[in-house]
């Protein structure tokens, strides 16, 4: 029992709000008086006025001053742990059809977090949650303590408690006249102080009203926005379904290397970091296609990893410099399979995680279970263009085209990589529903199989929603001459000066000569999938610690 023989309970308590670090904060609660039936009616109740800058270190004091009257009197304000029976979703799946009025001799223990806290003398009221849910807590300091001075020094302790801390109950579940399901501490040990917290929490009715401070104090921002807790109960949905969906279709899931001695498998700038030991640069992983590709010679068929994957790029809304790829190989299947696959993976991650598979796309019911449209990219270019536009055509045409429309490209680029940017600028940005935008010139392609119809095309798709590409796939190039090729081509391109340009990868090439059957890849951003379901329109809404600029800076 946590005694505070100094604490002076009394129908009146102190009540303040103050701005700090982009977010309000209430300091405590006031009581009010008790509605007829004891209940908790009028709960959460707080002045608005706000204090100096000086409020929040004032507060912070107030609360280690508690902590080290606790520790004083004997007590641990961080006890090592506690004994739960029910979490509060359990709670309510066993009680919660109790009627109105019913006290119950069903024994107890639960823990979470105060969330609200209302005084009413020999009455405290304080909503707690856990990940699971919210519950009242009914503390009567009639039933706290089997003599006076221990009911009185465990009701003090209790009405001590301040907004934000964790908190172990321990008594019977009961309801309140108006329903309101509760549990009643009972005993000395019926409520016991898990963990002080000396930081006030963000105001529960206004949150973090700062975007960043909400990005990079996420753990305040999980404390009082329910719907950032809820994006993120969607992106493990995701995951989750996709795993169950891969494993329906006989894959295996694997793990890769995150250190690369050569950059591949995309298209993009790597970081760089040294190993002291062997005396080389090492790069992280762009991409985990080149290893799974090998595990697919190595003959383990249908592969896939869930990659933390890193690009040494801008920050954007789509954009974070490490991200989460699915990437999957296929043996004896080609781009056709990877599309049906990529339909599938998703649909059923929308029904797993929403429960339902229409989701809201700039203000229109999209439903994700209708067929995706299949359209080439330079259908899309030409349309948008009012030019017809092929990768056979001379390049000096096509640049011609890209100043028309306002496409950026650079000298290097040739007829293919200039109309993957006129698509960008005239197409991509318009594309709404699921769409598999087919065909990429064989430039920007170089590990997937050449368009058995169109030499100058490949066998390649990218899936677009929302003018935001989730996924990537094609018919996987297994020839190693045509691979060495299409490697040295790129690394041609890298010392013109393209930064995002691959090398000559001697091992993959080794691993092909082994012989690579017919394979399908795919590749999906798992960001991107969960900003779809979950409605958001920024990458940092679905990643938990987004990279952000120090706050030195």
């Amino acid at each position: 029992m946590l005694r505070n023989r100094d604490s002076r309970p009394g129908p009146r308590a102190h009540v303040s709000t103050f701005q700090s670090v982009g977010y309000r904060h209430r300091i405590v609660s006031a009581p009010t008086e008790p509605s007829s039936d004891g209940s908790e009616s009028g709960a959460d109740v707080g002045a608005d006025a706000a204090l100096s800058g000086s409020g929040l270190d004032a507060e912070r004091a107030r609360r280690q001053a508690r902590i080290n009257e606790i520790r004083a009197g004997g007590d641990n304000p961080y006890p090592y742990r506690f004994d739960r029976t029910h979490t509060l979703a359990e709670l309510r799946n066993g009680w919660g059809k109790l009627d109105p009025g019913v006290e119950t001799d069903d024994a107890v223990s639960v823990a979470g977090r105060i969330m609200l806290k209302r005084d009413s003398g020999k009455l405290v009221f304080a909503t707690i949650r856990d990940r699971t849910g919210d519950v009242q807590l009914f503390i009567s300091k009639a039933e706290l303590g089997d003599d006076d001075d221990a009911r009185t020094a465990a009701f003090a302790d209790a009405k001590a408690l301040d907004l934000g801390d964790w908190v172990g109950a321990s008594g019977t579940v009961m309801t309140t006249r108006k329903g309101e399901l509760s549990v009643k501490p009972m005993g000395a040990e019926g409520v016991q102080l898990l963990s002080k917290a000396v930081r006030p929490m963000p105001d529960k009715w206004h949150g973090l009203s700062d975007t960043d401070t909400r990005f990079r104090q996420r753990y305040a921002d999980l404390i009082v926005n329910e719907r950032a807790r809820r994006n993120f109960e969607i992106r493990h949905e995701v995951v989750a379904s996709f795993r169950r969906t891969l494993a329906t279709h006989g894959f295996i899931e694997v793990e890769t290397p995150v250190l690369h001695s050569e950059v591949g498998g995309a298209h993009a700038r790597p970081f760089v970091t040294h190993h002291n030991a062997l005396d080389i640069d090492l790069y992280l992983r762009i991409a985990v296609e080149l290893y799974l590709k090998r595990l697919i010679v190595g003959g383990m068929e249908r592969v896939y990893e869930i990659a933390r994957t890193f690009r040494n790029e801008g920050i954007s809304t789509r954009h974070n410099p490490e991200f989460t790829m699915m990437e999957l190989y296929q043996a004896f299947g080609d781009w056709n399979d990877v599309m049906d696959i990529t339909e599938e993976l998703i649909t059923t991650a929308a029904r797993d995680a929403l429960g339902t598979t229409v989701v809201e796309v700039r203000g229109e019911q999209v439903d994700l279970a209708d067929p995706w449209p299949r359209r080439r990219m330079i259908d899309f270019a030409s349309a948008g263009s009012g030019v017809e536009l092929h990768p056979s055509m001379p390049v000096d045409n096509v640049r011609a085209v890209a100043d028309q429309v306002g496409a950026a490209y650079e000298e290097h680029w040739g007829s293919g990589r200039i109309i993957e940017a006129i698509f960008g600028e005239v197409a991509e940005a318009d594309i709404v529903r699921p769409t598999f935008v087919t065909g990429h010139p064989v430039e920007i392609s170089p590990l997937a199989r050449v368009d058995r119809n169109d030499p100058f095309l490949t066998e390649r798709f990218e899936m677009f929603v929302d003018g935001r590409e989730l996924a990537n796939g094609y018919s996987e190039l297994n020839d190693p001459a045509e691979q060495r090729a299409r490697f040295e081509g790129e690394q041609a391109a890298k010392e013109a000066g393209d930064a995002e340009a691959g090398t000559v990868d001697e091992d993959y090439l080794r691993a092909l000569e082994y012989g690579m059957p017919p394979t399908g890849g795919l590749g999906i951003g798992m960001d991107r999938v969960a900003m779809l379901l979950a409605g958001v329109d920024t990458i940092k809404e679905v990643i938990l610690f987004p990279t952000l600029r120090p706050e030195s800076h």
